[in-house]
């Protein structure tokens, strides 16, 4: 199919679905709400607090980002990703995907990435819990954990801070899972989070849009499985340089480069 026919076919199918979108299609206002709606914060912040609350867990994702070029064209770029989560300071997460193949690595005295498709690795000490972990990471070695935020103890005062209105967008599925639509806005960033419905609210999916660069590109992440009783072996924190590793020291990060949230 060619990208004529493929626009053919778009505009008789949305056509066709004016048709019924009265009787068929959710009814989302066009109109922005003002303020920040109490059910759309209830929701999330039970979800955090019940996130927060887990001591160990695991999830895997899949990752998708937009990246801009000079003419304004948008290319996505995907990774599957996992994470194993001990609290208070361990934590074991991979990515591989079009642009990172990596292992990240904290045991609750050093921070460890591995590169094993060309078994690079680098190691420095870090702090004791892994908040404090994460915000070193990202302040002084310019690494961000995918979704990270959401890791986070506090995570629902980080999400909300900055944010100027939100709503309940209503029901949708993710994954097989029903969940609650959320979105939310703020000067630089607006940004959507589905919630699990029931007991566990966990998030499934959270996609983050960048209106302060060009493009506005978007970062999206689909939590595909959630373990919320995983057995962890003492080893999978840890690393041991596999034969033929090469150590590398992290690159110096210049005042003011490191990436926001």
């Amino acid at each position: 199919m060619t990208i004529r026919h493929t626009r053919t076919n778009t505009a008789r199918l949305l056509a066709a679905l004016a048709l019924f979108s009265a009787v068929v299609l959710p009814q989302v206002g066009l109109a922005q709400p003002a303020g920040i709606e109490p059910q759309a914060e209830k929701l999330l912040k039970a979800s955090m607090a019940f996130l927060a609350a887990q001591k160990r867990f695991s999830v895997d994702t899949r990752n998708t980002i937009d990246v801009v070029l000079t003419s304004g064209q948008k290319l996505q770029f995907g990774a599957a990703a996992s994470a194993s989560v001990q609290r208070p300071n361990k934590m074991r997460a991979e990515r591989r995907g079009d642009l990172v193949d990596q292992v990240f690595l904290y045991d609750g005295k050093s921070l460890t990435l591995y590169n094993p498709g060309q078994k690079y690795y680098a190691t420095v000490g870090a702090p004791g819990t892994l908040e404090e972990t994460l915000d070193f990471a990202r302040t002084s070695l310019d690494v961000i954990a995918p979704g990270g935020d959401l890791l986070y103890a506090n995570a629902y005062e980080i999400l909300m801070e900055n944010v100027t209105s939100g709503f309940v967008v209503g029901k949708s599925v993710v994954e097989g899972v029903r969940c609650d639509h959320l979105a939310f806005r703020g000067a630089d960033v607006d940004w959507q989070i589905w919630l699990q419905e029931g007991k566990q609210p966990l998030p499934r999916k959270w996609l983050i849009t960048t209106k302060d660069i060009a493009g506005s590109p978007e970062f999206e992440v689909v939590m595909t499985k959630w373990n919320l009783a995983p057995k962890f072996a003492d080893s999978l924190f840890d690393f041991t340089p596999p034969k033929g590793a090469k150590k590398i020291d992290f690159l110096p990060l210049i005042r003011g480069a490191a990436q926001t949230r």
